[in-house]
């Protein structure tokens, strides 16, 4: 299918790995012109080299922090005026809530609610007036289902999600189109780190926590990032322009609800 957004303009943060990178893959086979961002320099350059070698797409590396003031000051500075913008930082670490306090909750918050909200903030408008904008925000499958050990992203991530349901709102009449992508389990360094925490608390070995993780899920197995990265493009392209305020849902059937 032609996404019908070759040419167009993105910003895809925290793309050096994990979903990110495959966002930015799938939307560099689109024909999009990249600005990827990430605090690696290292990986970030390596990502980029890989996008450009399989897609021919131009790709612009940004090392910074999109949690910061200053990092999201660059991010806006190197492509002011983008067509596209991908939400998306890594998740604060896994644990027990008593273990948290204010400022672990804050920098929780920081990262994955307010560091999305400032950047969208300083580019919808111009989105609007150009008269197209998409705006994906990487958030999680425990907006949807809470998972215990991952409160601080509970959390944060279901602020961020009443926030953009009522922006994205406001902005469908402007050409911008501003949804969700819940990620369940996919083969990321995300998942091992919170594989890893699951074996310390159940006193298993890594494999086996994985293999009870791919036991709850229908599908039978763990995700692709691929996969991921195919359905962030297509949220960005021409047709999911009636597509407004949604959050979808990947995680291979695990969530057991009917809505």
């Amino acid at each position: 299918m032609d996404l019908g957004i070759a040419g167009r303009k993105a910003i895809v943060c925290a793309a050096s790995k994990g979903l990110g990178r495959a966002t930015a893959l799938s939307l560099g086979r689109a024909g999009v012109d990249l600005v990827i961002v990430a605090r690696g320099r290292e990986a970030l350059e390596a990502t980029a080299e890989d996008i450009r070698r399989e897609t021919g797409a131009r790709v612009v590396t940004l090392p910074a922090d999109v949690t910061t003031k200053e990092g999201r000051a660059a991010i806006v500075a190197a492509r002011p005026d983008p067509d596209i913008l991908i939400n998306n930082a890594g998740g604060p670490p896994p644990g027990d809530f008593h273990d948290w306090d204010e400022e672990t909750w804050h920098a929780a918050v920081e990262a994955n609610m307010v560091a999305p909200i400032m950047l969208t903030r300083a580019l919808v408008d111009g989105m609007a007036a150009r008269g197209f904008g998409r705006i994906v925000n990487i958030t999680s499958g425990a907006v949807k289902a809470p998972i215990p050990v991952l409160g601080l992203s509970n959390g944060a991530r279901s602020g961020l999600t009443g926030f953009m349901a009522g922006l994205a709102r406001q902005m469908a009449g402007k050409g911008v189109v501003i949804n969700n992508l819940l990620p369940g389990q996919f083969d990321t360094d995300r998942l091992a780190a919170t594989m890893r925490a699951e074996a310390a608390r159940a006193g298993i070995s890594e494999d086996e926590a994985r293999a009870r993780a791919r036991a709850t899920i229908p599908a039978g197995r763990i995700g692709d990032p691929a996969e991921f990265g195919e359905v962030a493009a297509f949220l960005c392209s021409v047709h999911a322009g009636f597509l407004v305020g949604q959050n979808i849902l990947l995680d291979g059937g695990k969530y057991p609800g009917t809505f």
